[in-house]
């Protein structure tokens, strides 16, 4: 235990000093000093660690939560810049192993296809909530790993939907022709989502366990009973990267959860849970309602 103390202190100390040095940075648009920082605190966070960061401490929080602000906004100027860069190129999709983590990209979109497809029959209809300015998870998915599912993508910046849609526009008829794009915040989806077979929700949609346990809720309100929700998340070091996806809050959004993956190796960075809406929202509110009344006895 006291080695496993050591351990955690020796991350937390280093992740610390990197948040301290990116938090300098005069901006996180891509440059050797910002790619080096952040390739450093990958490598940091990536390797199995016993750290639980529900168990730090209010500094070591407050250090955290403002991590991932920046990585987020970090990860959104990196594929700005790529989207436009790629564009730019003749046969854009030719090129796409220029981007960084193109390889977590084809990994990731593998695994959840893998585990999704061991729970749920080649869907029809998928949103992809948080799609971004490069929109590699849904456009994999779409190219090869379900090659009549119509993707519809969502995410909250216009201009990122409009890069986006440059970057498909250079694929195939038959793939470009399945993926459309939104703009729109998750708050500002209802009747829709009850058209969708399953429903991604990316990693950085909801920054805190607040927000994420309202983006989960809400899913669970609108999504059609028997749809699936993959959710992203985080597990171990790589929770100072990205938010923390709670299998209560999957629980409590009316979904059972069927499986959940944590990587092991660095070939791919996110956690995901795969859960089936199962349960009306009415009834959740319900038992939500006795539980609180049961306390007050």
């Amino acid at each position: 235990m006291e080695a496993e103390n050591s351990e955690v202190a020796a991350l937390v100390e280093k992740i610390t000093g990197l948040h301290a040095a990116i938090s300098k940075l005069p901006s996180l648009s891509p440059s050797p000093e910002v790619d080096a920082l952040f390739t450093e605190l990958v490598a940091a966070c990536v390797p199995s660690s016993p750290v639980d960061v529900t168990k730090l401490g209010p500094e070591a929080q407050e250090m955290r939560q403002d991590l991932i602000r920046l990585c987020s906004a970090a990860e959104g100027l990196l594929e700005a810049h790529y989207s436009d860069m790629l564009t730019a190129l003749d046969n854009p999709l030719d090129h796409l192993g220029r981007f960084p983590y193109f390889d977590n990209y084809i990994n990731l979109s593998k695994l959840e296809h893998d585990l999704l497809s061991g729970h749920v029959a080649a869907p029809a209809h998928v949103a992809f909530i948080g799609s971004g300015p490069l929109p590699f998870s849904s456009l994999f998915l779409a190219t090869y790993h379900l090659p009549d599912t119509r993707f519809d993508n969502y995410d909250r910046c216009s201009v990122a939907n409009g890069r986006a849609r440059k970057l498909v526009g250079a694929a195939d008829e038959g793939v470009r022709a399945r993926m459309a794009f939104h703009t729109a915040e998750v708050a500002d989806l209802t009747a829709e989502l009850g058209a969708y077979d399953v429903v991604f929700l990316a990693a950085l949609v909801g920054m805190t366990s607040e927000e994420k346990a309202d983006a989960i809720a809400h899913l669970g309100k609108h999504m059609a009973d028997g749809a699936v929700l993959v959710a992203r998340s985080a597990h171990g070091a790589r929770a100072f990267l990205y938010p923390v996806v709670e299998l209560d809050d999957i629980g409590r959004g009316g979904f059972q959860v069927l499986a959940v993956h944590h990587p092991a190796g660095d070939e791919v960075f996110n956690s995901f849970i795969v859960a089936r809406k199962v349960i009306c929202r009415g009834f959740v509110i319900f038992l939500e309602y006795f539980a609180k009344m049961k306390s007050r006895i």
